[in-house]
Parts: structure tokens; C-alpha cells; sequence
């Protein structure tokens, strides 16, 4: 699988007349990707969306041309990394605003990955819980203090 994604990437780059190297590592919930490449800012896009669009390709192509397919997870320049970081972060602010409150706070829309930080970053606390609600580009989360009481 790591040969794959290195030939699907080879010929993006190439396309794309870009210059980097990148490191495959393949694990077991999936296959991690970091590319430094000489203008990160073309394959990363406005608020992440080339790189996720990038994602989304390669993913597809795996999950036609491979038997056991696995996730295919990039970062750029550290990018993705960062953010998430950062996400983590402002997660756990959110949750602290939520516990001293003790009222939901709902989030603004943000794509499936940054979801994804969220509900990690609040399953590892305790008296807060995430959920994602809406649909499509609407699609967000609440932040919810855990309910002390059981439910009749």
C-alpha cells in the first residue's frame, strides 16, 4: 500500500510541477503522509481545502486499486499537525466554557476531520460530550456537559 500511495503522489507532484519529497508510513488505522514540498502553500489551499481535496483523491484511487484498503491521511509542511494542535487546544477551552456554564455551546460548521479532533480531544475529559448535528456543509457540533442525573 505505501508503494501506491508514493506512485499516486509521485504523479501528482509531477502534474503539478512541484518539487518536494514525502515519507509513507504505513500503521495500523491507516497511512500517514508528510510531503515537503517547495511551494506548501499550493498543495495546502485556503483553509486546508487543496489538501483535503488532494486526500480525497488519493483515497478514492486506493479504494479502487487496493484489496484492504486503508485511510490515507496527508500533511504538508507540518500544516495539518499544527492545526490540529491548535484545535485541541480551543477544544478543551470549549470545554472548560461548557463546564463552567453548564449550558451546551454549538460550533460553528467545520470539515470531517476537524470533527474528528473534536470529539477525540473531548472523549479523553470527563464531564463533557460532543455530537455532530446538521447535514452536509451544515453539519457541526455541540459541546455538552455530561449529564450528572440519570435519564427516567
Amino acid at each position: 500500500m505505501e508503494q501506491k500511495v508514493s506512485e499516486i503522489l509521485e504523479n501528482i507532484l509531477s502534474m503539478l510541477s512541484l518539487e518536494g519529497s514525502f515519507e509513507v508510513e504505513e500503521k495500523n488505522d491507516g497511512v500517514f503522509v508528510s510531503i515537503d514540498a517547495s511551494e506548501p502553500g499550493r498543495l495546502i489551499g485556503r483553509d486546508g481545502q487543496t489538501l483535503q481535496a488532494l486526500q480525497f483523491i488519493i483515497n478514492q484511487i486506493i479504494l479502487k486499486h487496493t484489496e484492504d484498503p486503508k485511510r490515507v491521511i496527508l500533511d504538508v509542511s507540518g500544516w495539518r499537525q499544527g492545526k490540529e494542535e491548535e484545535l485541541a487546544h480551543k477544544t478543551k477551552q470549549w470545554a472548560e466554557q461548557v463546564i463552567e456554564e453548564g449550558k451546551p455551546l454549538e460550533l460553528e460548521p467545520m470539515p470531517a476531520w476537524q470533527r474528528r479532533v473534536v470529539h477525540i480531544t473531548i472523549e479523553e475529559m470527563k464531564d463533557v460530550e460532543s455530537e455532530s448535528v446538521g447535514e452536509g456543509l451544515d453539519r457541526h457540533l455541540v459541546i455538552s456537559p455530561v449529564n450528572v442525573f440519570p435519564k427516567n
